[in-house]
């Protein structure tokens, strides 16, 4: 029984640490959303441009994007950045 109230300190630790990761304005995404991508394809797109400097986008990914309806931060480039393939 004693190892239940470490349990939750624990979880509610882990909650409090994870809440401060994200804004308001991200909170805000997440409870109008109920999954975390919209698609498959956008949680490929993610993965695949985590760091934004070095985004690679293709116009099938902008195709998607606008289909799919997917949401987050905006990844910007240049017209002259976006790849073919």
């Amino acid at each position: 029984m004693r190892s239940t109230g470490w349990r939750v300190v624990l979880i509610g630790s882990v909650l409090v640490a994870l809440g401060g990761c994200a804004s308001s304005e991200e909170w805000k995404t997440w409870k109008e959303h109920p999954t975390h991508y919209a698609s498959g394809d956008h949680g490929f797109f993610s993965l695949r441009n985590r760091d934004s400097n070095s985004a690679k986008v293709t116009r099938d990914d902008i195709a998607m994007a606008r289909d799919q309806g997917w949401w987050g931060r905006p990844i910007t480039v240049s017209s002259e950045q976006i790849l073919e393939r």
